[in-house]
């Protein structure tokens, strides 16, 4: 694709995080293309944010082609609707009813608060001309669940920039088999069922990184001293920046084992971060990884319900360096063909030059 032929104007707008890897790729992704991005985004936390949001769109009006509402965003595109006549790009990206309701069960399914989750989702795809999904499997689950057509939506991959996340010598502080993971404690991640094959590989010269916190954190660390586990490192949150450096130390890394509805739909940051650093992968099986992860090749995939099933897979992968090795190099092969943003954003480029 000739990018001096894409001189299409964005407005990003939103109340958006632009360092969350997902803005930060499409945004990188659509400027490697040649798009000018102009971005309007206020913080979440502040007050009147969408009236601070109306205000700063007056001195953009006039000088974009089209608006890109970014994740999160199904607040924003009523708004976005209201400000502007110009196709809206809305980078969905994730369901509120399907994250807060289904998957965290912060709310009763039958409450007011899911009915409005519910209505947030619907109808802001509902008024976008162009909704943007990370899986086919994520667009059937709103087309089922909000009765949403297909047309309405695009596959945009999550992948990651490959600028922060690349292969690089990093050495363990352990002799032992280094397993990684990174990521949010809640049921999506299905840390239980790593910690659980923790306590079963306990007596191995295995030793476990784990990244995060979140939900489930206290229970998790009282599920592995109950289980008498010694061999992991607990990690708070890092900078962005150098979770690359934590991912290069580990001979293994771990993706999302969770057994709620939006685990079997979504792929994960954190598997296109493992991909980008060459790293061998075990992830839970679901119709959503199988879209850009294939079985044997560029991952092993295990049962989500069964942690007996990860921790064979750990130990017959530690006794494989052949096979840890080909799997991340297939990893890192698939990433730099397919996932890196310039990449992933060429298809999008195609897509909002239709509805211009």
């Amino acid at each position: 694709m000739d990018n001096k032929k894409n001189n299409i104007r964005i407005l990003y707008f939103g109340i958006y995080d632009p360092d969350y890897s997902r803005n930060r790729t499409l945004i990188k992704g659509l400027s490697e293309n040649g798009a000018k991005i102009f971005q309007i985004r206020v913080s979440p936390k502040s007050r009147f944010k969408l009236v601070k949001l109306a205000l700063n769109f007056i001195k953009f009006r006039d000088k974009f082609d089209v608006m890109m509402v970014g994740f999160p965003g199904q607040e924003v595109v009523f708004l976005a609707k209201l400000l502007t006549r110009k196709p809206i790009v809305f980078d969905t990206f994730t369901s509120h009813y399907g994250g807060y309701i289904l998957d965290r069960g912060k709310y009763s399914r039958n409450g007011v608060m899911a009915k409005y989750y519910r209505f947030l989702d619907k109808y802001s795809c509902k008024l976008a001309n162009l909704c943007l999904l990370d899986t086919e499997a994520h667009i059937k689950f709103f087309m089922d669940e909000f009765g949403l057509k297909r047309e309405k939506f695009s596959v945009v991959f999550v992948g990651t920039d490959n600028e922060i996340f690349y292969p690089m010598q990093s050495s363990s502080e352990s002799d032992n088999f280094l397993v990684h993971f990174h990521g949010h404690f809640i049921p999506l991640q299905g840390v239980e069922k790593i910690i659980r094959a923790a306590g079963i590989l306990k007596n191995e010269e295995i030793t476990f990184q784990i990244i995060g916190r979140g939900q489930e954190y206290a229970k998790m660390r009282s599920l592995a001293n109950e289980l008498g586990i010694t061999r992991i490192k607990w990690i708070d949150n890092v900078p962005y920046q150098d979770l690359a450096t934590y991912i290069n130390r580990a001979d293994l890394c771990l993706g999302g084992f969770g057994t709620t509805e939006k685990a079997k739909h979504v792929s994960m940051n954190k598997l296109f971060e493992y991909m980008a650093c060459g790293k061998a992968i075990i992830t839970g099986d679901s119709p959503g990884v199988r879209e850009f992860l294939t079985d044997g090749f560029s991952v092993i995939f295990c049962d989500r319900n069964n942690y007996k099933d990860l921790a064979d897979k750990i130990l017959y992968l530690k006794a494989d360096e052949n096979l840890i090795s080909s799997l991340g190099g297939a990893a890192l092969s698939d990433f730099i063909q397919y996932y890196r943003p310039i990449t992933i954003a060429q298809n999008l480029i195609k897509d909002i030059k239709n509805i211009l």
